[in-house]
């Protein structure tokens, strides 16, 4: 067993920085009454790096310490030096350290630029619509709570030390299920922070449910929670959602609904279905406040009797639809990936402004990838073939930019990719596939490709396992679609792109991916990346036994198209600055998907395969013929050495048209 430290061994490791002054003595005076333990509800929130961190999922932490920062305080350098002793004493048995930044003045990349020169490694959470710090009842920089992740209740609250080391007490405490010997410290000292809805704390019980809260809910929700919606529940009343209105606001603080996990402050996306910092703050107030009838009619009674639309309202009824074959699904087993082909119903060398693909049964179908498949005699078609449409869960339709098509050659076949997954019940699926057509051909031609690394590998019980690839576009394009692709174990995702001159900007960010909800991010203007430019996609994987999806912690993963393997997969759309349907630029396709050759295993991003970049089972088999390959001798493969390792692998790349 460990040794506990004792209060003359925690005085002695320096937790005293912040003296007694920055407690209040009528707060001394009342040290140790008792007082009903706070309850901590969930939440997520991003942290100064971007990633995302939810309370709860730190659950298994036997205790959980949270700081309050201001970036211009003065107590908060020296109590976050306080913070990074007491995390390193305690770093051993597991308790987790985060700082909580509620300054409405601080920007995310000013606080990233603190804590860097603060020279720590806790996270600092960016409380942005301060509705965590309004729940905490925080008041001062230089704040400590101690959570006790067992009944997730506040144990201490105050100075992270001061004239006896009460945080390191509690923390003590808390491990050995105890109640801490001091709850609360009242501070006096350290920059106050201002939280302006705290004021108005009396008027959201007059937030109208008629006209400010049912709109909101009638504009970000009702689409998926009607009858026959993805939703578990219609929103057809005030009754129904003052129902489900803990949950709804469970749902938002943790920013799981609405569905849309891009980072708010990195690009700006035409489907964006997330709710603005307004909104959520109108939501919760009102949640927090009784949830209120208040005056006036009800909208959401509109939606009583409605279903969701057999096809997407936006598009209306396709002008062809296809029916893939029924297939039925075992109750339990892994399936094979079904490959029906059917007869492409256009005669005609056709372009396609929209694509939507209409499960027959959602809870069994993982995807659906598509391709043309040229038909056996000699084709008469000057367009290139290419994906005819992809599902994945919680996918949109998919809408083709304004100016371009997607090409469909006339005749032979359409090929779909079909991967099933089992529910514990047998079923029956029948997909249907809804083409949109343009009337005449369009200007530019809508072209895929994949930024992939195959030869990813994630160690057994890695928490936050980093892999990185990249393409080097060989000549201008605008950026159409950025869909990022993993399993159960993606955990958050970023695309950026590095021009040649080494600036780097970025592109995406989902601080949190979640496998159910993947969809296609469509900026509001197409992006132009120029010739030499490389567009980098970081995946980072969660292989430990705290996520809660994954299939196997035990199992060091590689890649694989089944769910219980891993993927590493970016997808953009996009067209060429120099191509139109009346100049096919096949040549510029081919020289970008041979890019990711190395972009795939090069993880430092030189340009070059060093040894130590090269893991799982692709990257030991080129390693065993690392010395062969290396014909220059020079210790790195470049890609005409790499090359000659997988002639194979590069044949089919340049045709393949992935489109997950």
């Amino acid at each position: 067993m460990k040794p506990i430290l004792t209060a003359a061994a925690i005085a002695a490791a320096g937790f005293g920085l912040v003296g007694a002054a920055g407690v209040a003595p009528r707060a001394q005076a009342a040290l140790g009454a008792a007082q009903a333990p706070q309850h901590v509800d969930d939440f997520q929130l991003t942290d100064q790096t971007r990633t995302a961190q939810r309370l709860y999922y730190y659950g298994y932490a036997p205790a959980i310490v949270l700081m309050t920062e201001s970036n211009s305080g003065a107590v908060s350098p020296a109590a976050a030096a306080q913070l990074e002793k007491l995390a390193a004493a305690y770093k051993a048995k597991g308790v987790l350290f985060f700082m909580l930044n509620s300054n409405l003045s601080d920007s995310r990349e000013a606080t990233a630029a603190w804590a860097a020169r603060q020279g720590g490694a806790t996270p600092v959470l960016m409380d942005e619509q301060q509705l965590v710090g309004e729940s905490l009842g925080v008041q001062r920089e230089g704040e400590v709570f101690v959570l006790d992740p067992k009944t997730w209740t506040v144990a201490y609250r105050g100075p992270v030390a001061g004239p006896s080391p009460y945080a390191a007490q509690a923390i003590e405490a808390v491990l050995a299920g105890k109640p801490a010997p001091v709850g609360r410290v009242e501070l006096t000292a350290g920059q106050a922070i201002a939280f302006p809805e705290r004021a108005r704390t009396a008027e959201f019980a007059k937030i109208s449910y008629a006209r400010d809260v049912a709109p909101i809910l009638q504009d970000k929700c009702v689409s998926c929670h009607i009858a026959g919606g993805i939703g578990p529940f219609a929103m057809t009343s005030y009754e129904v959602v003052k129902g489900f209105s803990p949950m709804i606001r469970e749902t938002i603080r943790t920013r799981r609904m609405p569905p849309y996990f891009a980072d708010p402050h990195i690009g700006a996306f035409k489907n964006d279905q997330g709710l603005s910092p307004e909104q959520t703050k109108t939501l919760v107030h009102w949640i927090e406040a009784g949830s209120p009838r208040g005056a006036g009619a009800d909208p959401l009674l509109a939606n009583a009797g409605k279903t969701a639309p057999e096809w997407p309202e936006a598009l209306g009824k396709p002008d062809v639809v296809v029916e893939l074959p029924a297939f039925k699904v075992p109750a339990s087993g892994l399936i094979d990936y079904q490959n029906p082909l059917v007869d492409n119903p256009f005669k005609q060398d056709t372009w396609l402004r929209a694509i939507a693909i209409k499960p027959g049964d959602r809870r069994v179908l993982h995807h659906v990838v598509s391709n043309t498949v040229p038909g056996g005699e000699a084709s008469p078609s000057s367009i290139p073939g290419g994906s005819v449409g992809s599902y994945t869960p919680g996918a949109q339709p998919q809408i083709i930019a304004d100016g371009a098509g997607a090409p469909v050659p006339a005749g032979g076949k359409l090929h779909f990719q079909m991967h099933y997954t089992t529910m514990g019940a047998e079923t029956t699926d029948r997909t249907q596939v809804g083409f949109y057509v343009l009337k005449a051909p369009p200007q530019y031609i809508k072209r895929s490709v994949v930024i992939g690394d195959f030869a990813l590998y994630i160690p057994a019980g890695a928490q936050a396992h980093k892999e990185v690839a990249y393409l080097t576009f060989p000549a201008d394009a605008y950026l159409y679609t950025l869909y990022p692709h993993a399993h159960y174990r993606g955990s958050h995702v970023e695309l950026k792109q590095v021009t040649p001159d080494g600036r780097q900007t970025m592109l995406l960010s989902l601080p949190r991916y979640d496998f159910n909800w993947q969809r296609d991010y469509d900026p509001v203007k197409p992006i132009l990346v120029k010739a030499g430019t490389k567009l980098v996609a970081t995946w980072v994987y969660d292989n430990s036994i705290h996520n809660a999806a994954n299939p196997d912690p035990k199992r060091n993963v590689t890649w694989g198209e089944q769910t219980p393997d891993e993927m590493m997969y970016f997808r953009l759309n996009y067209r060429w600055a120099d191509e139109t349907t009346g100049h096919v630029r096949n040549d510029l396709q081919a020289r970008l998907q041979e890019s990711g050759l190395i972009g795939g295993l090069d993880a430092n991003l030189d340009g070059v395969i060093e040894p130590d970049e090269l893991r799982g089972p692709m990257g030991a088999a080129i390693k065993a013929r690392f010395a062969e390959l290396d014909k220059d001798h020079d210790g790195t493969l470049d890609a005409a050495e790499l090359r000659a390792a997988m002639p194979r692998r590069m044949a089919r790349t340049k045709n393949e048209t992935p489109d997950l």
